[in-house]
């Protein structure tokens, strides 16, 4: 019984109300204190039969459908009305040809009442039911159900959409999960495929050294120089797989530290490929114009070095690597462009894959990981990065990033 209790307190509550009202209506009404005194009389024996009756039905009601609740609910108030009524009608209150009127219509009315109750508990019960089927099918792994508008009021459809939100949410958590896993069985397919091919190499020049196959000096320097290029090339690969699973992660904190100026960030980008680009006799050059000073984030810096790496690398001798940036509504554009090879669109659709490599042979001293992990901070950044190509008419990639 405690735990009807506050049910059994509200309606005692409702019922001394109820009775305080009809006094007061009385009153109002100008009925004589005689009459007054029948009447208190007689609704506060219908305020103890109806209490007494709820607490007899609350526990029963716990137990029985919803369609049955509110059939009860309903039979109890035309009950409670007839009764009141009876007793009126005993204490001479109300004249009984009066009182045999006013029962026909209480009895009509009380009908009418269940009727209503069925109706509204049908469509009540089947919205539940709808409900239900939904959380067992998405129980059983069904991440595409969803229950759709009830129309059977706003309690149960706000459950409804909560539910589907629900789903939504389980369903992009499940799809991203799918994504994830083919992600992470084609980076170690491709992973086992290019660190074979250095490893090979190593191993094979290592043999030969180490069985006497080679000992003149010039070949043993070049051995040495290529051992050296493959051992560079694995510790590059294995840097940006470290850097792209902690961007993965989210375990980088890429936007909170701030530089001076872009201008900055382009020099040191363009100073780590000056080398390779003098090796091949390409013309980098920057600008700027008005952005040469807009602050950004650091991390920016490594974005445009991948991408000024994969120009120069992609780039014939003699050639010709921009960086140019804007300033606009949407935020900062810097973009590298190269008057280099170009992709085939089917290259272009899949550039920023890790691992992928629009040679057929997948060969290169690259990790293939360079514009993976530039995706990555870019994306970090709340920016975006495009890719757009030509065959044998170079390659332009853009990066757009919010200003702070």
């Amino acid at each position: 019984m405690r735990r009807y209790r506050g049910t059994i307190v509200a309606a005692s509550v409702i019922a001394v109300a109820g009775v305080a009202g009809t006094i007061l209506v009385a009153s109002l009404g100008g009925m004589a204190p005689p009459d007054l005194a029948h009447l208190l009389v007689a609704v506060m024996g219908g305020a103890v039969a109806t209490v007494a009756a709820l607490i007899v039905v609350t526990p029963l009601l716990t137990r029985t459908s919803l369609r049955r609740r509110f059939v009860v609910v309903a039979v109890v108030a035309s009950s409670a009305a007839i009764l009141n009524l009876a007793l009126l009608t005993a204490s001479m209150a109300v004249q009984e040809n009066d009182a045999w009127l006013v029962m026909a219509l209480l009895v009509y009315a009380a009908a009418v009442a269940a009727v209503a109750a069925l109706v509204v508990a049908r469509r009540s019960g089947e919205a539940i039911a709808r409900l239900e089927s939904a959380v067992e099918r998405l129980g059983a792994g069904e991440a595409d159900v969803r229950v759709g508008s009830l129309d059977a009021g706003p309690e149960l459809d706000a459950l409804a959409r909560t539910l589907d939100g629900m789903a939504d949410r389980l369903q992009a958590a499940a799809d991203r999960e799918r994504r994830l896993e083919a992600t992470r069985r084609d980076l170690m397919v491709a992973l086992s495929h290019d660190i074979r091919t250095p490893l090979s190499s190593v191993r094979a020049m290592i043999e030969a050294i180490d069985d006497r196959v080679v000992e003149d000096p010039v070949t043993m320097r070049r051995y040495a120089s290529e051992i050296r290029r493959s051992t560079d090339q694995l510790s590059r690969m294995v840097e940006d797989l470290f850097e792209l699973a902690q961007l993965e992660a989210g375990a980088i904190d890429l936007a909170s530290e701030r530089v001076a100026a872009l201008r900055d960030v382009v020099a040191a980008a363009m100073a780590t490929v000056g080398p390779a680009a003098a090796a091949k006799h390409l013309a980098v050059r920057a600008d700027l114009d008005t952005a040469a000073e807009v602050a950004c984030s650091p991390r920016l810096e490594r974005v445009l070095q991948n991408l000024l790496v994969n120009a120069v690398r992609h780039t014939p001798t003699d050639g010709t690597v921009r960086v140019t940036a804007r300033v606009a509504p949407a935020g900062l554009t810097v973009a590298v462009e190269d008057s280099g090879e170009g992709m085939e669109q089917a290259s272009l659709e899949r550039v920023f894959e890790p691992f992928y490599r629009a040679d057929p042979a997948r060969s290169g001293p690259g990790s293939g990981l360079g514009l993976a992990v530039a995706k990555r901070i870019v994306e970090s950044l709340g920016g975006t990065i495009r890719a757009e190509s030509r065959p044998a008419e170079g390659s332009r990639f853009s990066v757009e990033v919010p200003v702070a």
